[in-house]
């Protein structure tokens, strides 16, 4: 009888990203939910444990733990975190839905002002930062919000992004969101090859022009990906976890997190690590394994960190 010999192959890497708070959810909503900056960096450390090896980082001020992209807040959980793991940092630019990021104008319109949003750029630490390069308007909680990124607000802040050095993450809902400003951005040289685009699904109802996760509606983004991308998935609530594998067999990177999906099944709330081991489960199973930070600095094309790139904190007080 013959005998079949297979080649050995290395498994692919994948990039999970942890995204633990978000700009929306409570602790009323979920306990597990972390708040304050120990909170948060604790929180992704053992997730870093589970591995993950990129945090979507969203800050809240103190208090009330409302949203802010206030720099010394972002400050004080990228060192924390730093202090913790080695863990790709990713600030959101987004801000949130309540406290510092909302604008209430003459006219009685809600947004979520820019001006608050460029702030989570200059905080240290920063690697990578969301990008939302569109217009939409938000529709939850008994009110609307208008999150307004012109086109030359997306100028200026993929200018502030060159001179900083952040690589920006490109945060985008359907396939006008990638063809419009973020490929307009990409062909400026506002960004360099690979391009992180998290595709994010299934924020149809609170999000005006945002697509559901569907296996065509997930194919007709990634059908209109630029070249040299590397694709992304975040999926809200029950559609996480199909879309983890869908993800993974198409050759990208997952995130989760409370951020997007509070429950681990029906009736069950869930903790970030939950959610992580889950999907490290599930990428072991379809072949490939989990990128370390390091990993995923190379996927990313991100500088490494040097050997004294952490920071020893000090207590405010």
């Amino acid at each position: 009888m013959a005998h079949v010999t297979f080649a050995q192959t290395k498994p692919r890497k994948v990039i999970l990203t942890i995204a633990p708070t978000g700009g929306m959810a409570t602790k009323d909503e979920n306990p597990n939910l972390p708040v304050d900056p120990q909170e948060i960096a604790d929180d992704i450390a053992a997730c870093v444990e589970a591995g993950a090896s990129a945090a979507a980082i969203h800050a809240r001020r103190p208090g009330d733990f409302e949203a802010t992209c206030n720099p010394d807040v972002y400050a004080r959980i990228n060192e924390l975190t730093r202090n913790n793991s080695d863990v790709v940092i990713n600030n959101s630019t987004g801000g949130g839905v309540t406290g510092d990021m909302i604008k209430v104008y003459d006219t009685g319109e809600l947004r979520i002002d820019f001006t608050e949003r460029m702030k989570g750029l200059e905080a240290p630490l920063v690697e990578m930062a969301t990008f939302d390069a569109e217009t939409f308007v938000i529709n939850g909680r008994g009110r609307e919000l208008l999150c307004k990124t012109s086109p030359a607000e997306c100028d200026e802040m993929a200018a502030r992004m060159g001179e900083l050095g952040i690589k920006p993450e490109w945060e985008v809902m359907s396939p006008a969101h990638i063809l419009q400003d973020c490929k307009r951005l990409i062909d400026s040289g506002f960004d360099t090859q690979p391009y992180w685009i998290n595709v994010v699904l299934g924020l149809d109802r609170p999000f005006q022009g945002a697509m559901p996760y569907t296996p065509r509606a997930l194919h007709q983004m990634v059908e209109e990906l630029p070249a040299g991308s590397e694709l992304c998935v975040s999926a809200i609530g029950p559609s996480q976890l199909p879309a983890i594998a869908h993800a993974v067999l198409l050759g990208g990177h997952v995130r989760v997190g409370l951020e997007d999906n509070l429950y681990y099944k029906r009736g069950e709330l869930a903790s970030n690590v939950q959610l992580v081991e889950r999907a490290a489960r599930i990428i072991r199973e379809l072949g490939c394994e989990t990128a370390t930070p390091t990993e995923a600095r190379d996927i990313l094309g991100l500088r490494q960190l040097s050997t004294d790139s952490s920071q020893t904190v000090k207590d405010p007080a």
